[in-house]
């Protein structure tokens, strides 16, 4: 009983040691929300919303403190409405 609960545990050992293997995804998809915590040391880009009228999909794309790539999806509000006063 001990020798095949070794076994088992030698084999989850060692599948779990290979199963890191793939390289890690080097972009992070950050969630939208309120009370979004952004760990912003550099922006790589940004939607331009300056020709854009309404709510409109907007992307941001920056680096952390760390050094790692982020993508931020949320809405804005266009600011080239001509009607807004």
């Amino acid at each position: 009983m001990k020798m095949s609960f070794f076994g088992f545990a030698a084999l989850l050992a060692a599948g779990s040691a290979f199963a890191d293997t793939a390289p890690t995804a080097p972009l992070i998809h950050d969630k939208t929300g309120f009370f979004v915590h952004l760990d912003v040391a550099k922006v790589l880009s940004s939607t331009d919303i300056s020709q854009q009228c309404g709510v409109i999909p907007a992307k941001l794309d920056y680096l952390d403190s760390l050094g790692r790539e982020h993508v931020l999806d949320y809405q804005v509000d266009g600011s080239g409405c001509t009607n807004d006063h």
